[in-house]
């Protein structure tokens, strides 16, 4: 005697927890969105990483596909940033492949959880807590134009006795350093337009982390080109209402807490007195 076929399950609907408002539900949706948002940009961060390390370790990424036992395309889709749905077991397969190990934790988040910025904010932070001492006067994402294209520089200072301007930009994560280069350089064009017979310049502060260290010593040469000015300068500058702001750009480091910055210590010159970078 033939069966009928059994009808598919229809897909389970979200429900409203029992004596709960209509809006959990709602709220439980954003909770979601928020979750799968978040895991996209870990996932990009990861496959800025991976590629990293793949390309210190002079892999291919076939031969490092191989040794993780994935396919090519595979390898270039985490790189690309699209791992957001790997399992953790493939993402440390491929870290082990290019002789890199796979790290996480958990952040604390609550209702009142820190923004997803807060790295990028306790730098923006700092440099303003330093700049109180030397008399600047800090505007914090400071919006300006040239061209028609709005920009908003990450720190902004002004110390008006002096005539003189500091475009400060912080960077946690590099990923297109020649787009931020040709960025800072039309901030610093717009503010000497809206500035003229000012002393205007600017700095980098770089997150001292061992991908971003290593990025500056790769690429020391060009570096030093895009930042000539004295780190130690710079600094004193941000102290002292009578050091005058050096002319040149300056990469500055912070440790991991943001709690100090420090000047890059070029390579082949002995800064002596300065903290190690």
């Amino acid at each position: 005697m033939p069966t009928t076929p059994r009808r598919p399950a229809p897909p389970a609907k979200l429900r409203t927890p029992q004596g709960s408002s209509p809006g959990t539900a709602l709220r439980a949706t954003q909770e979601v969105m928020r979750g799968r948002g978040r895991a996209d940009a870990v996932a990009v961060r990861l496959g800025v990483g991976l590629r990293d390390a793949r390309i210190a370790a002079a892999m291919t990424q076939a031969e490092a596909a191989d040794r993780a036992r994935i396919s090519q395309a595979r390898w270039s889709e985490l790189e690309r940033g699209l791992g957001a749905n790997a399992p953790i077991e493939v993402w440390a397969l491929v870290a082990a492949a290019v002789g890199v190990q796979l790290a996480a934790f958990l952040e604390q988040v609550s209702g009142a959880g820190l923004p997803r910025d807060m790295e990028h904010l306790r730098r923006q932070s700092a440099v303003i807590d330093r700049a109180a001492a030397g008399g600047w006067s800090p505007a914090p994402e400071m919006p300006v134009s040239r061209g028609g294209s709005g920009r908003v520089i990450d720190v902004f200072l002004t110390r008006a006795c002096r005539r003189e301007a500091a475009v400060v930009e912080v960077w946690d994560l590099l990923l297109d350093m020649g787009a931020a280069f040709r960025s800072f350089d039309d901030k610093l064009e717009a503010v000497r337009t809206r500035l003229p017979g000012w002393t205007v310049s600017g700095a980098w502060v770089l997150r001292g982390t061992r991908r971003n260290r290593g990025l500056v010593v790769e690429l020391a040469p060009l570096v030093a080109a895009r930042f000539p000015g004295d780190g130690r300068a710079w600094l004193a500058a941000l102290d002292q209402p009578t050091s005058a702001l050096p002319p040149g750009a300056a990469l500055l480091w912070t440790d991991a807490a943001a709690a100090a910055l420090a000047p890059w210590r070029r390579p082949g010159r002995i800064n002596r007195g300065a903290p190690r970078s």
